[in-house]
């Protein structure tokens, strides 16, 4: 028998490099699919992307743009927003203008329509306990729900698998530094330079996952 066909949301960042390593080593054939939704950090996670499959040798890639939907909405994150990237923690109430309306939702909805036109059984996506707080579409809840739609709306009962769901970032980079993940050609800032800014809150978590395992992040700061 050939290996279990599964599809990941793969961004360029650390959590879904980490989870594309760890399905790899559970000998998944795995078929990756970039989002790019008009995000001010949307052109270094592309070239993360592309790195980070050459460097798995992945083949079986798609990317897809919706921009032209995801600009009708309003978060300091896009491109088309110019409020600056708040600095600072996820904790801190200024970070909800990083909310991308029911992002995680509509990719979902999206790859769930091409892993039923091309047979794949499991989707999976990088969420992690530390997006809990803040993002409304990485909650254990709004998970299930999602779940539930996508295993009765689909003709081969699609699920939706969450790995990740329990661990945080510390967890994470722990499992990722022993399956040997590539951290270097990662890309996590969200204000989209060449170099990581060290102070958006996407920076901070990383910047604290690493120091926490006592590891060097390989990546280029500011």
């Amino acid at each position: 028998m050939g290996k279990e066909k599964c599809l990941l949301l793969l961004s360029g960042g650390l959590d879904s490099t980490t989870l594309l390593a760890k399905l790899i080593n559970n000998n998944y054939d795995v078929f990756v699919i970039n989002i790019q939704y008009g995000s001010k950090h949307n052109e270094q996670e592309l070239k993360a992307f592309y790195n980070i499959i050459n460097y798995y040798k992945i083949s079986n890639f798609r990317l897809i743009n919706i921009e032209s939907i995801i600009k009708l909405f309003k978060s300091s994150l896009l491109i088309n927003n110019n409020n600056e990237i708040p600095e600072g923690h996820y904790h801190q109430e200024n970070m909800k203008s990083t909310i991308v309306p029911f992002r995680n939702g509509i990719m979902l909805s999206i790859v769930t329509g091409f892993a039923e036109s091309h047979d794949i059984k499991y989707i999976n996506i990088a969420s992690h306990s530390g997006d809990h707080y803040i993002y409304p579409d990485c909650r254990p809840d709004f998970n299930k729900a999602m779940q539930n739609a996508i295993y009765s709306g689909t003709i081969n009962n699609i699920i939706v698998q969450y790995p990740f769901q329990n661990e945080d970032k510390e967890s994470i980079v722990k499992m990722g530094l022993k399956l040997q993940v590539p951290y270097h050609l990662t890309y996590t800032c969200y204000k989209g330079r060449s170099k990581s800014c060290k102070r958006c809150a996407s920076c901070v978590e990383r910047l604290e996952a690493f120091q926490n395992n006592n590891v060097k992040d390989p990546i280029r700061y500011e």
